[in-house]
């Protein structure tokens, strides 16, 4: 097993038993436990969990837990309207367009297209719930083990993916660097890789706070996305960066 694979498996026990012990990690992964305390505390410097005395506990800024519905699908922030306003205008009858789970997702349907008919594919239940009532929208969601966020991410969602081609994907992640997009869970960026490799076309929103960061697990290249959307807050220097690495870039709000 790989490292990044192993410290994926080790986030996933901390999600479902809130809590894990160096020694029983060590034991699983047949390792010293000098090794797990290593990384253990490399994934505390990245903010992913607390070491505590003979293991480690969630910490806040993994988001173990999903934020309120009230936060996550709310009307969102003046950014992500701008973005998600500009996003929306790629959208073009007949086409079949991924949306997923993330808040900006949430507030980009209210600016999608009434007049023309198109097909959505999502991972969301509430994507999916909140479509359900459009006339002119075909929704077909992915199936697998529902999380409480309401996404659905796993392995069994991961081969659904894999049977559908779409025409236009809005990507987003927890953040985006020349590197590429990545996330805090290696499961969500597998499942989302899936997703982008079975995609025509990729349009990627990115607020300000996300761009030029790095998170746990890579999820796809910057270079593969055909146009990222940000907001006027972005620093030149890191939109210059992504220009560099072959990517179109739009600033919405200007």
């Amino acid at each position: 097993m790989f490292t990044d694979e192993r410290r994926g498996e080790i986030l996933k026990v901390l999600e479902q038993d809130g809590r894990v012990l160096a020694k029983d990690l060590a034991d699983q992964f047949n390792m010293s436990i000098d090794s797990i305390r290593r990384d253990l505390s490399i994934m505390e410097e990245q903010g992913l969990l607390k070491r505590t005395h003979g293991g480690a506990i969630p910490v806040a800024s993994v988001r173990t837990k999903p934020r309120p519905p009230s936060e996550r699908f709310g009307e969102g922030t003046e950014h992500q309207n701008a973005i998600a306003k500009m996003a929306a205008g790629y959208v073009k009858a007949n086409q079949t367009v991924f949306i997923g789970g993330a808040s900006i997702h949430y507030v980009l349907l209210k600016y999608l297209p009434k007049d023309i008919p198109f097909t959505v594919l999502t991972n969301s239940l509430e994507i999916a719930y909140a479509l359900r009532g459009s006339a002119n929208i075909s929704t077909f969601l992915i199936g697998g083990n529902v999380k409480s966020s309401g996404n659905i991410t796993d392995a069994l969602a991961n081969e659904f993916a894999r049977q559908f081609t779409v025409d236009l994907c809005f990507a987003t992640a927890g953040a985006l660097s020349t590197k590429g997009l990545s996330t805090a869970t290696p499961e969500v960026a597998i499942f989302y890789k899936t997703v982008y490799d079975n995609s025509k076309k990729l349009v990627a929103m990115f607020e300000h706070t996300k761009v030029g960061q790095e998170m746990f697990a890579g999820m796809y290249p910057v270079g593969k996305l055909d146009v990222v959307i940000t907001d006027a807050e972005t620093d030149k220097e890191k939109v210059d960066a992504l220009k560099a690495a072959g990517v179109e870039v739009l600033m919405a709000g200007e």
